[in-house]
């Protein structure tokens, strides 16, 4: 099909020759093979052959082309997924649909909504970074850590945490022995050089970030670090996220403060928080507090995820069962909501699990 198709369209560009320059010719046949070569008859590349983010040649290399002829082409090679408007097909940087989803899909996580969306916002609109933007997501399992960094990567790449531009990394799963940290941090640089080189903005997701080893931090610092390049290569359009339960103890006893003194939870500000989870990670066991990540102040935010409470719970459950296409009441609502853990003891205020099993849950309620 694809020589039915694009056969005559090269015999037609020959038949047309003499009206064209034959070094453009040249450049562009050699441009169109390459890319036919490595993506669709998948021979051996040479570096940076297959990069997606290439783009069709323009200005002087199409000197000399009838137009029709290069709408053509252009046409059958957009067809491919190729080209589009922002350059990387692969980037879509959907500021306004993270603010969306952020609104609307995250409760009771104001500071987090407020936060991630204006430090990614001002990171993409500001081409002169002179840095990676790093952020670190604090607080308690379930309350919306990893749910935040897959909205991230849904509205800042076209395929999401699938996008090749996206790398996550679990500590405990991808780096499990402290006596292998020397092979590790050999494995995670070459990775990471490697994705950036593929994609620049590329999008960097570390779960369980409080067990990695601190050899291994410190192995990509310089790569968070003010650095025009490294070996060569630029780090400063990279997204690094750090999630950890470090600090959940100290953002939940703030968030308890505020229900004893009858403040509202919506009045809790990053001055509250900010600093108390600063000095949590700089005291903690894990690899953070030893790292130079801290010493040397790349981290950008310290981000607060706040305990989950009844009426958030209740949320989630409703979210749930719209994502599975199933109707249901206020009262179902309540029961899923009641089956959950509260603490602390006392005042039973906070969601123990946040809302991580409620997807499972809600099997148990189903008719």
């Amino acid at each position: 099909m694809f020589l039915l198709w694009f056969g005559p369209l090269l015999w037609t560009l020959s038949a047309e020759a003499d009206f064209f320059h034959f070094d453009s010719i040249s450049n562009v046949s050699t441009y169109y093979f390459n890319y036919i070569y490595c993506n669709i008859w998948e021979g051996e590349c040479q570096p940076n052959q297959d990069d997606a983010a290439q783009q069709v040649p323009i200005r002087d290399l199409w000197a000399g082309f009838p137009h029709d002829y290069i709408s053509l082409l252009h046409q059958w090679y957009c067809s491919l997924g190729q080209c589009c408007e922002s350059g990387d097909c692969r980037i879509t940087n959907n500021i306004t649909g993270l603010a969306r989803d952020l609104q609307i899909k995250l409760h009771g996580q104001h500071l987090a909504q407020s936060v991630v969306l204006k430090a990614i916002q001002g990171f993409i609109n500001n081409p002169d970074s002179n840095k990676p933007l790093t952020l670190s997501f604090h607080g308690w399992s379930g309350t919306g850590k990893n749910f935040v960094a897959r909205i991230v990567a849904d509205n800042l790449y076209r395929d999401g945490v699938k996008s090749e531009c996206v790398r996550l990394f679990i500590a405990p799963f991808h780096f499990p022995h402290a006596r292998l940290v020397d092979a590790y941090k050999v494995q995670l640089r070459e990775a990471i050089r490697d994705m950036v080189l593929r994609c620049p903005q590329t999008l960097f997701i570390f779960d369980e970030a409080e067990k990695l080893h601190p050899g291994l931090i410190d192995a990509i610092k310089p790569y968070m670090d003010h650095y025009d390049n490294v070996d060569g290569v630029s780090y400063r359009r990279a997204i690094f996220l750090f999630l950890s339960n470090i600090g959940g103890a100290a953002i939940n006893d703030v968030a308890l403060d505020f229900w004893h003194s009858g403040q509202n939870r919506e009045d809790i500000g990053m001055e509250d928080l900010e600093h108390r989870l600063r000095a949590e990670t700089m005291e903690s066991q894990g690899g953070f507090a030893q790292s130079e990540l801290m010493s040397g102040h790349l981290i950008d935010f310290f981000v607060p995820f706040l305990p989950l409470e009844y009426r958030h719970v209740r949320l989630c459950a409703r979210d749930a069962y719209v994502a599975r296409g199933l109707e249901t009441d206020e009262a179902t609502l309540d029961e899923v909501a009641k089956a959950m853990l509260y603490v602390p003891k006392e005042e039973r205020l906070f969601s123990a699990q946040g809302c991580k099993s409620i997807p499972q849950r809600i099997n148990f309620f189903l008719p």
